[in-house]
């Protein structure tokens, strides 16, 4: 171990300087320009206020970044119970059409509760877009069939699911069939 002591010793050019070293080189020669040129008081005083500027202006830019960030996870925040919500209320839909029961059965009695309280949180049923064009922000188109008439094409002809909007967000899209 002393060997290698006494080589690095030798050639002096070979040995590196710690980064420690490097920087405290750095603050030294600042350190001799300020002391050449010491800076006034105005301008000590101009750094600090745009420190300070720079520093308000951060914090300013934080309150309403998270400001946003809040009120767009309130207006989502049902989206995980919503989405797993959606396939009962379209089971639901399904008995009520498969047993044609009347408005004063019970089942359709909790699926008007169901649904009514999901829309007072802010669910809404895209609207039933047969006879419109595919829209692929709101509908998913899951199938192509050809056209019968010139006029069907690209247009939807038949909707498998329904799609839902929580505010203004689609958490379901529609599930379509397109002429093409």
């Amino acid at each position: 171990m002393s060997k290698k002591k006494t080589k690095v010793q030798e050639n002096p050019e070979e040995v590196k300087k710690p980064e420690a070293e490097v920087t405290d080189e750095k603050s030294e020669e600042k350190k001799e320009k300020v002391e050449q040129n010491p800076p006034t008081i105005e301008e000590l005083l101009a750094i600090e206020k745009d420190k300070n500027l720079r520093l308000f202006a951060e914090f300013e830019n934080f309150r309403k970044r998270t400001a946003k960030e809040r009120i767009a996870l309130f207006a989502t925040a049902g989206k995980d119970i919503m989405s797993i919500l959606l396939p009962i209320l379209d089971d639901m839909e399904r008995a009520i059409q498969a047993n044609e029961y009347d408005e004063k059965h019970g089942v359709f009695l909790i699926y008007n509760k169901l649904k009514s309280s999901l829309e007072a949180k802010g669910l809404k049923e895209i609207e039933n877009p047969i006879g419109k064009e595919l829209d692929t922000e709101m509908h998913e188109a899951i199938s192509m069939v050809p056209a019968q008439k010139k006029k069907q094409k690209n247009k939807i002809i038949d909707m498998v699911e329904k799609g839902y909007l929580l505010g203004e967000k689609v958490i379901r899209h529609a599930k379509v069939v397109v002429a093409n």
